[in-house]
């Protein structure tokens, strides 16, 4: 079959709820991509981060093969023999005591908010169902009904109402704003360290560290979602780290799997995790086995090849160049680590254009919030890679 023959099988059975570029990938290697033809493309969106750790990598591959053949579900009904090592190998690798797996982000992003209410009601007084969760002004947690009551973005909303009350919206990087929304019924604040999807946004310097503080005056939990920004994205294991925060509660997956499969978790001390009792929460899938021995492997490898190092070092240098780009259309180029936005103007005629421009020079990436192209490949890539894509992107930002 060719490309245009999935594409239209795809038009008539499935759900229009994507706009993907008009490519079919049948195949990944590393950083590289290949579609139905044949043609080769550089990565540069990395399943929005998920394959950190480059597509197909043999060792996450060998962990998944090796996991297969012995067992791979049990429900958490009895224990495996892999999530308790998951556990310990997360303990060591961030230093939170705790963590409870799920599957996708949403679904972590969920287990978080739970786990705030009910630290608001059995530690910090809040009458029942009182609780509040602030949230920020172009947030994007996930899909679910809960989460996109909390959403700014009127596509994420209409339509899916009525809403989830308890939740508060605050302008993002504005600290005082986030303390002025803060009541006594105040359970958690839940901020991104960059917003991906709405256009890889950077808060000012020193946000986080301000919201660290405010949330410890007014006996608030800061939960950070790490699930884009996390495990090597911006050149620290998490993007908290650049101003030295520990949040109370942070949310990873996406990369906590390699891509293999769905794999997601919040961490917390014992003192929040510990809140939890038998039968309050759970999954059937969450945890199992297979999908705990691909997030050890996929751990395992960010931390071996060295992919926080070389996503600060090549980040640095891809934002570096592409600053240096001579471009009508470029508004502003922002990012840290290989989390990096393009910003265009609003005369460019939107960043879409753009992107299919670069699938016809092998570059695959996408368009977010209209306006700003977004390039996040693989951490595994090296730095006569970029070079090779600079002067694709160059002729792509000079189109007429």
């Amino acid at each position: 079959m060719k490309t245009e023959d999935y594409i239209a099988l795809e038009e008539q059975y499935g759900a229009h709820n994507y706009n993907p570029l008009d490519v079919v990938i049948t195949r990944g290697e590393g950083v590289w991509l290949y579609d139905a033809e044949g043609k080769r493309y550089l990565d540069c969106l990395s399943a929005y981060s998920a394959v950190n750790q480059g597509h197909v990598h043999p060792k996450i591959l060998e962990a998944l093969q090796t996991q297969a053949a012995r067992l791979t579900l049990t429900s958490r009904a009895f224990h495996n023999d892999q999530l308790p090592l998951l556990y310990k190998e997360l303990h060591d690798m961030t230093g939170y005591e705790m963590s409870l797996p799920m599957n996708s982000g949403t679904e972590a992003v969920e287990t978080a908010l739970k786990l705030a209410r009910k630290w608001a009601y059995q530690v910090k007084g809040v009458p029942r169902y009182d609780a509040e969760i602030i949230t920020c002004e172009g947030n994007f947690h996930g899909r679910s009904i809960s989460v996109v009551t909390f959403s700014d973005e009127e596509l994420y909303r209409n339509d899916f109402g009525p809403f989830t009350p308890g939740f508060i919206i605050a302008p993002y990087g504005d600290a005082p704003a986030i303390e002025a929304a803060i009541t006594p019924n105040t359970a958690a604040v839940l901020v991104e360290p960059i917003q991906g999807e709405n256009g890889v946004i950077l808060p000012p310097e020193g946000y986080l560290q301000r919201l660290s503080q405010i949330c410890d005056q007014h006996s608030v939990l800061l939960i950070a979602d790490e699930i884009q920004t996390g495990l090597g994205r911006t050149g620290r294991l998490f993007a908290s780290e650049h101003e030295g925060v520990r949040p109370d509660m942070l949310i990873i997956g996406k990369a906590l799997s390699g891509g293999f499969y769905p794999v997601s978790a919040v961490l917390a001390d014992k003192a929040i995790m510990g809140l939890f009792t038998p039968g309050e929460h759970g999954s059937t899938f969450g945890g199992n086995p297979l999908g705990a021995a691909i997030a050890r492997a996929a751990l395992q490898v960010i931390q071996e090849e060295k992919l926080i190092e070389n996503a600060s070092i090549l980040g640095e240098y891809f934002i570096e160049q592409l600053v240096e780009i001579p471009s009508p259309h470029v508004k502003e180029v922002r990012g840290k680590g290989l989390m990096i936005g393009v910003e265009l103007s609003p005369e460019a005629g939107g960043a879409r254009r753009f992107a299919e421009a670069l699938q016809k020079d092998g570059i695959l990436l996408k368009e977010t919030h209209e306006h700003v192209l977004r390039f996040a490949p693989p951490l595994v890539i090296e730095r006569e890679t970029i070079d090779w894509a600079l002067p694709h992107i160059r002729r792509a930002l000079n189109i007429p």
